[in-house]
């Protein structure tokens, strides 16, 4: 499910580990209900720091992919499909970024297509 970190990238670490989660959840590797490994063996296998694991892990939470159960760990709670938009919209905005767009235009554009 989860390679190393490639740290020769400029993305922080925390975020190379959420999008590898990500994708996991979006290619349906990670199912919905399944619980994740502890944080300490996904930074073993990942190669990185505990810490570095629960902030990626906090992010996904706040987007709605996992949810943090006292007594039962971490679960994916969002289905792959919410998880293959997040990854795209993640790479749409940032390769509007790169063109030199601002979040408010890029919101605009989306808006428009409906």
């Amino acid at each position: 499910m989860l390679e190393g970190i490639d740290r020769s990238d400029p993305t922080a670490l925390h975020d190379q580990v959420a999008a590898q989660i990500r994708r996991a959840i979006a290619d349906g590797e990670a199912k919905p209900g399944q619980r994740l490994p502890p944080a300490r063996d996904l930074a073993s296998v990942m190669g990185v720091n505990t810490n570095t694991v629960l902030r990626a892990l906090r992010a996904l939470r706040e987007e709605g992919l996992l949810e943090f159960r006292r007594g039962l760990g971490v679960r994916v709670s969002g289905s792959p499909q919410r998880g293959a938009v997040i990854a795209r919209t993640r790479e749409l905005v940032g390769f509007a970024r790169q063109q030199g767009y601002p979040p408010e235009e890029l919101i605009s554009i989306i808006q428009s297509m409906q």
